[in-house]
């Protein structure tokens, strides 16, 4: 079994890849076990920041790695949170001294979208997941799924983690807070981009043994 490190200190986000991962041959060992500290993501894009966390845990660990980046883009807010998302409330309000938990975070976003009609709070997940072979890859496998709805007036909810209670489903019309796990894995923006990911990898290694 090919162990590979999961370049996230999310704790649910672990939880989650891990879940999805595990009906494949690979052992997933989050960072956290491994002693990788959190690397600043200084990217522009959600790509640029997975492949500097990717490069960052397979560096320290020699391990292949794998890392995600998410988050949600509101067309109300021209594509914001984006890749600000865990940190939405803490670039808005200094108190939070660079950290937002998700309660802050969500709350601000109700109250830039205060007043705004259901018709015009369009709003999507997305996720980029990067495969790296070793810290100098060339050629990293990318990944992206994105998953559309829109951002409720109220919290529903209290399952998943992030803007899940606000983020209103359309296929199970109701919010992602209130899908089973099984569900979400099934449609989720995580979900897709692992699935895609996994046959990236499975053709990988059969060019490899070949």
């Amino acid at each position: 079994m090919q162990k590979i490190v999961l370049a996230s200190g999310n704790a649910k986000k672990v939880k989650e890849l891990s879940e999805l991962l595990a009906s494949f041959d690979y052992q997933i060992i989050p960072q956290t076990e491994l002693n990788v500290s959190e690397v600043p993501e200084t990217g522009t894009t959600f790509v640029e920041n997975a492949i500097i966390k990717a490069r960052h845990a397979a560096n320290v660990t020699g391990l292949p790695a794998i890392a995600d980046d998410s988050g949600i883009e509101v067309d109300y807010l021209k594509g914001r949170p984006g890749i600000y998302s865990a940190r939405f409330a803490a670039l808005d309000d200094p108190e939070h001294q660079g950290n937002a938990d998700d309660q802050a975070n969500n709350d601000l976003l109700l109250d830039k979208l205060e007043g705004v009609p259901t018709a015009q709070r369009q709003a999507r997940y997305q996720c980029i997941l990067v495969f790296m072979e070793h810290a100098d890859d060339p050629t990293p496998i990318i990944c992206q799924g994105s998953w559309e709805g829109r951002i409720l007036e109220a919290e529903e909810g209290d399952g998943g983690f992030g803007y899940d209670p606000l983020f209103w489903n359309p296929e199970h019309q109701c919010s992602a807070a209130l899908l089973s796990p099984e569900q979400k894995a099934a449609i989720s923006h995580r979900g897709k981009a692992l699935r895609i990911l996994m046959e990236q990898l499975s053709a990988l290694r059969t060019a490899k043994n070949q």
